[in-house]
């Protein structure tokens, strides 16, 4: 958003931490959609070390996570911050005859998580390096996911109204992200929303919420909307 979107990059610079969260301000999900400074990801293999540690799975319970996106095999999901692929690769196997966008304003990051999945042997994954200002995805989809990325988007009801457009009808828009809670490990607590402060933002930009659930993970919160 030509308005500033923080990207998790910047945030990274500041503190570069591990997955399972031994320091305050612990993004795992990768580069982001932002803007709160700038810091180049030039070794993604380096940082997939931090952000794909294994420890991270107690925690974000991504079988969980992809359970609730409710996918079929030919399905079309884009995963929006998709930074290393962490949530790329596991929903590849999920939609074998449908497509997964790996979005990301890092062309490091959506280059790496590319030829991981291709590595990994999956050829219906995609790349998408979009601009601060919206998805910029190539068609329609199913799904799109948001795992640690809403909070760090400004001007979101623009963002989001605009990305009501690449929804397939009954297309779903599914975000993760931490609540508000000073004992849970994440974000700083200035840029955490609770999730009535979602549910408003979203609704301005023409959505309904379909699902609540503030108990399948222990650090997060799981919103699933639909257009109106």
């Amino acid at each position: 958003m030509m308005t500033r979107i923080a990207t998790r990059a910047a945030l990274f610079s500041a503190v570069a931490v591990s997955a399972c969260g031994a320091a305050p301000h612990d993004h795992e999900h990768g580069a982001g959609h932002g803007h709160h400074g700038h810091h180049a990801f030039k070794d993604p293999a380096e940082w997939a070390k931090r952000f794909d540690d294994p420890a991270r799975d107690e925690w974000q319970k991504p079988d969980a996570v992809i359970g609730h996106l409710r996918l079929s095999s030919n399905s079309k999901v884009a995963d929006v911050g998709a930074g290393t692929g962490y949530f790329v690769v596991r929903l590849a196997p999920q939609v074998p005859v449908g497509k997964v966008y790996a979005v990301d304003i890092e062309a490091s990051m959506v280059e790496h998580t590319v030829e991981r999945a291709r590595g990994m042997g999956f050829s219906n994954v995609a790349g998408v390096v979009a601009p601060p200002t919206e998805a910029a995805l190539p068609e329609p989809v199913d799904v799109v996911l948001l795992v640690n990325t809403y909070h760090h988007i400004e001007a979101r009801p623009a963002y989001f109204g605009k990305l009501r457009g690449s929804l397939l009808p009954g297309g779903r828009v599914v975000l993760v992200d931490y609540k508000k809670d000073p004992d849970v490990p994440g974000a700083p607590m200035e840029m955490r929303l609770t999730p009535e402060e979602v549910i408003e933002e979203m609704s301005a930009a023409g959505y309904r919420l379909a699902t609540r659930s503030e108990g399948a993970l222990p650090r997060q919160y799981i919103l699933i909307f639909e257009s109106n």
